[in-house]
């Protein structure tokens, strides 16, 4: 007796079809499974026998054979327990085998039959258009996950006598309709607002041109002059999220299992802050079938880094390539896998190892020796890729005192759209969408300069002996500046406001 069910599995963030085949044969009892399963896949026999028996099903003691193909591709997690369990079901004739043609099942499976959530579903539910003409059977708590996008008719079974029921046809079953995402409500802040920072004006000024170019920022001061403050309430000043960006977004927390029930829709760009003692798989992804990492956990968002210095220099490091290409790759000897990791980097640190240098308030102990040791855990090319680097000096009485309103982020993010708002219309057909995405090829036609831009361009250029990155950076940034303030080209002003955040291209 041979049964066949279709199921999925996943490989990055993109998703395949699974052909879940179950064999009963004459024998003594054995219950195989091929096809190269992972831990979790081998242990599903356990689970899917004491479910079927607590169905009230019988369960077959006989030589049971199961088979993944394809069969040259690891399989990882629960989610094939109920295509196992309704396959075993099939084949001993409880389930329709020409119904069962029809559906594409996923679902963990408790000891009583119910039947548990699974992460992945989303990115299951846009390959599976292209999988044939077939309904997703999933579980209730996924049901929100997979309906959201406009792909094949989802049902919700809740344990394995409705996924029976509903096969056979002896039960009216409704496909689950997702509620519309608010496109037009913007994203909750959980409160944060730049209108409670007390002074700090030019460091507001800087984020605002960072968030309105999408480039990567690095904060440095004292202790306690509001880094983290700051860097917290970028996310207030941010575009919202397009729905492509949501859903993009949206797969990789579902790959990694951090979506929960009651929104199955990131509507929110994600703020990933890693400390750090964490090591290179937890922050660029990897383990040895590859999970995304922070870097792809901050896509479309930002990542945070404090005592930016702290981290490991080899990881420090790894963060050269998403900087510059938008994703990971993560090779391993079985297979190699790409995330997206396009986010904006925000970085603080201390100006040396007490945190008091350039602190007119404190006395600094750190010899220059030490200080260029500290710094030296930056590494130049990690720097160049950093577009802003802006310090943050310690917040005077009168500032702290003042009990006047400050800007919210509201009316910073309305500048900030209406910026992003031309930098989409100037490189849509680029397939870009903000600033700090341009290559040289857009910046030599989008970033001109005049005759006295020139000139101070190569002032700075060689007096600072900046690399060519940097070079390029300072043009974006210019470029940046330029469209919130609604000039059409760069000015030799705009190019001087750029320059100005460049503060570790200067010697100590």
């Amino acid at each position: 007796m041979l049964a066949q069910v279709i199921s999925g599995a996943l490989i990055g963030i993109d998703a395949y079809p699974v052909e879940v085949e179950v064999d009963i044969a004459q024998g003594l009892p054995q219950f195989s499974t091929v096809g190269l399963p992972e831990g979790a896949v081998k242990e599903s026999k356990d689970r899917v026998k004491s479910a079927i028996k607590n169905s009230g099903y019988d369960f077959p003691a006989r030589r049971i054979t199961i088979n993944l193909a394809p069969a040259d591709i690891r399989k990882d997690g629960a989610a094939f327990d109920l295509p196992i369990a309704v396959g075993l079901l099939c084949a001993t004739g409880v389930v329709n085998a020409e119904n069962l043609k029809n559906f594409i099942l996923l679902g963990e499976l408790s000891l009583d039959g119910r039947i548990k959530p699974v992460r992945g579903v989303l990115p299951i539910a846009v390959s599976a258009r292209n999988w044939g003409d077939r309904a997703l059977l999933l579980p209730a708590d996924n049901a929100e996950e997979g309906a959201i996008v406009a792909g094949p008719a989802v049902f919700a079974v809740r344990d394995l006598g409705e996924a029976v029921a509903l096969i056979n046809g002896e039960r009216q079953f409704s496909p689950y309709r997702s509620s519309p995402p608010a496109a037009d409500v913007p994203p909750a802040t959980d409160g944060e607002d730049f209108a409670e920072v007390r002074g700090q004006e030019h460091v507001k000024r800087a984020l605002e041109v960072a968030a309105a170019g999408g480039h990567n920022v690095l904060l440095s001061g004292p202790p306690g002059s509001g880094k983290t403050m700051l860097a917290r309430r970028l996310p207030t000043i941010l575009p919202e999220l397009s729905f492509e960006e949501a859903l993009e977004t949206t797969k990789i927390h579902s790959v990694a299992g951090l979506l929960s029930q009651q929104h199955a829709l990131v509507r929110k760009r994600p703020f990933q802050s890693p400390h750090h003692t964490i090591s290179d798989a937890g922050l660029i992804g990897g383990g040895s079938y590859p999970r995304p990492g922070d870097v792809s956990k901050a896509h479309n968002g930002i990542l945070f880094l404090d005592e930016f210095p702290e981290f490991k220099k080899n990881i420090l490091e790894m963060l050269r390539q998403p900087l510059e290409d938008g994703q990971v790759s993560i090779s391993r000897a079985a297979l190699s896998l790409t995330y997206p990791a396009n986010f904006m980097l925000v970085a603080a640190m201390n100006p040396c190892p007490c945190g008091y240098f350039g602190d007119p308030q404190h006395d600094c102990v750190c010899t220059p020796a030490m200080i260029q040791r500290y710094r030296s855990r930056l590494s130049g090319p990690l720097l160049d890729r950093i577009d802003l680097h802006i310090e943050v000096p310690r917040v005077p009485h009168r500032d702290l005192a003042d009990i006047a309103p400050a800007e919210s982020s509201a009316s910073i993010r309305q500048r900030v759209n209406r910026a992003r708002g031309v930098q989409r219309e100037r490189l849509l057909n680029f397939g870009l969408h903000a600033n700090a995405q341009m290559q040289t090829r857009h910046i030599n036609r989008f970033c001109r300069v005049d005759s006295a831009g020139e000139q101070l361009l190569a002032q700075v250029t060689d007096r600072l002996g900046l690399s060519a990155r940097s070079y390029t950076r300072i043009l974006k940034l210019a470029r940046t500046i330029a469209d919130l303030a609604g000039m059409g080209r760069i000015e030799r002003q705009h190019l001087a406001e750029a320059i100005q955040y460049r503060g570790l291209d200067r010697k100590v």
